[in-house]
């Protein structure tokens, strides 16, 4: 196997070793917060960049509560609606601002949470799950297409060294131009349904600072 097809083959295998919270894994009980960030912690691990790494942390939880973003506990108690909240949130804001996010998530804490409706949390999050299960094939290839892509530009460049340095940064400029699109569609999507008056840069730069 060339060394080409070897790195095709890793990056393959580290996309399919990402996990998510399957549907039905969330505890049908109430948890405590001690709770929820354990479990996070243990089915969301293989989304860490570095060990250290926090995924949700009591901090960020209080945060979330404080800016009504998401409903306050029960009685100190979480419940199954509260953790598929946060596993929205957990997903959307490591895209989207704070305020996005927020601005997403509302309509569904005002129709489905703890209300008695045509489909619950979990079931919201199934047919979710099920979408983006069946996208990860399709982003894999695409992810191949733009590495491929990346191999043949700038051939001309005679110095093996900067001809890879080029090759490595031309493959991370395609992924990163394909997701500027895409959070730039977000963001005229949450502007014209979900939002009345679309987020200052203020507002909109503030992600990190809640969760710190």
């Amino acid at each position: 196997m060339s060394e080409r097809n070897e790195y095709i083959e890793s990056i393959i295998a580290k996309m399919r070793t990402i996990n998510y919270v399957q549907p039905g894994e969330v505890p049908n009980i109430e948890l405590y917060m001690d709770q929820v960030t354990k479990f996070m912690d243990e089915y969301l691990e293989s989304s860490k960049r570095f060990s250290d790494d926090k995924l949700l942390t009591k901090t960020m939880i209080n945060n979330y509560t404080k800016n009504n973003l998401l409903p306050s506990p029960e009685k100190k108690k979480y419940t199954k609606d509260h953790m598929y909240m946060l596993l929205f949130i957990y997903y959307l804001k490591n895209i989207l601002s704070i305020s996005d996010t927020k601005a997403i998530l509302k309509p569904l804490t005002d129709n489905f949470f703890n209300k008695p409706a045509e489909i619950d949390f979990e079931g919201i999050y199934k047919v979710i799950f099920g979408i983006e299960k069946d996208q990860t094939g399709i982003i894999t290839r695409d992810v191949i297409r733009k590495l491929e892509k990346s191999h043949v530009s700038f051939e001309e460049i005679e110095d093996p060294e900067q001809r890879e340095l080029l090759q490595r940064f031309s493959f991370i400029a395609m992924l990163c131009f394909d997701v500027y699109m895409k959070k730039q569609m977000i963001g005229l999507i949450v502007d014209e349904y979900f939002t009345d008056t679309p987020a200052s840069s203020e507002e909109w730069n503030k992600t990190k600072d809640q969760e710190s």
